[in-house]
C-alpha cells in the first residue's frame, strides 16, 4: 500500500487524436473518477457531458502517485501551468492557475512554469540511454565510458567532468536498472 495517499490525474478528451487533457487535479482515493458521477455546470462538466453525448467515456490518467499533499499540489501546480487554462489561452477548464510558489514556505527558489517536467523527461532520456549502452556491453561500463560516449562531460572550470553521469549511474542503480560490479563498472540489471 501506497504510503502517501495523494495522487495527481489528468481528465483526458478522447474525441482528439491524441486524447487532449482538459482538466488536472489532485486527490486521494476515487477522486479523478467523481467529477462524471457529479457533473457540475462547470466548463469541466460541460466538456465531461459533451463527451458522454458523443457515446465516448473521459480517459482518467494517473499521472503520479504515492505523493505528500505538498507533493500533489507542486505537481498539479506546474502541469496547469504548462497546459494552461483556457480561460488564458491554454488547455485545461481549470478555473484557476495556481502559483507553486505559494504552495510551501520552504521552496526559496523561482521555477519557471514546466521546467521541472522538461528535466524530468530529459532525465528519462538520459536513463534510457545510459541503461542501453550498458546493456550493449556486457562486461560492464565506465562513469568515464557513459560521460563521453554519451556526450555528457562537461569543462566547466577546464577539465572534463563526469558529475552529470554519475549521477545519473546513481539513479538507475537506486531504480535497480544498474549495478555496481567491483572492478568500478557498471551493469544493467534488465533482460
Amino acid at each position: 500500500m501506497a504510503k502517501n495517499p495523494f495522487y495527481v490525474y489528468a481528465l483526458k478528451d478522447p474525441r482528439s487524436k491524441p486524447a487532449k487533457p482538459f482538466y488536472i487535479g489532485k486527490g486521494t482515493g476515487n477522486r479523478a473518477w467523481e467529477h462524471q458521477l457529479n457533473i457540475d455546470d462547470s466548463e469541466k462538466g460541460q466538456v465531461i457531458n459533451d463527451i458522454l453525448l458523443s457515446e465516448h467515456e473521459v480517459i482518467h490518467t494517473i499521472i503520479s502517485d504515492n505523493l505528500t499533499e505538498e507533493q500533489a499540489l507542486k505537481i498539479e501546480a506546474e502541469l496547469i501551468s504548462a497546459f494552461g487554462i483556457r480561460s488564458q489561452g491554454g488547455l485545461l477548464t481549470n478555473r484557476i492557475k495556481p502559483n507553486p510558489e505559494n504552495i510551501s514556505s520552504k521552496v526559496k527558489i523561482n521555477i519557471p512554469e514546466g521546467c521541472y517536467e522538461r528535466a524530468q523527461m530529459g532525465l528519462e532520456l538520459i536513463k534510457s540511454a545510459v541503461v542501453e549502452l550498458a546493456k550493449a556491453n556486457p562486461e560492464g561500463i565506465k562513469n568515464s565510458d557513459a560521460a563521453k560516449y554519451l556526450g555528457l562531460q562537461s569543462d566547466y572550470g577546464g577539465g572534463s567532468k563526469d558529475y552529470l553521469s554519475y549521477s545519473v549511474l546513481g539513479l538507475l542503480m537506486k531504480e535497480s536498472k544498474i549495478e555496481r560490479t567491483g572492478r568500478g563498472k557498471h551493469k544493467s540489471t534488465a533482460k
